[in-house]
């Protein structure tokens, strides 16, 4: 229902705020599994580089 749909986008971002971390991320799931390059991470994050998920990316690589 519309009211489920609000309730899962409301969690979702309830955890992404406190934990600092994004769910499901696909480009870190890839990275920390070490099946997506440093290299295309990087990528990516240029391509995203005006939003917060590009800044995301970035703060990612500069973890490790």
């Amino acid at each position: 229902t519309h009211d489920s749909l609000m309730d899962a986008s409301q969690f979702i971002h309830t955890i992404e705020k406190r934990q600092g971390m994004k769910v499901a991320c696909l480009e870190e799931i890839g990275y920390r599994n070490q099946w997506l390059s440093a290299e295309g991470v990087a990528t990516q994050a240029e391509r995203l580089k005006k939003t917060e998920y590009g800044a995301y990316l970035k703060r990612l690589l500069n973890e490790r």
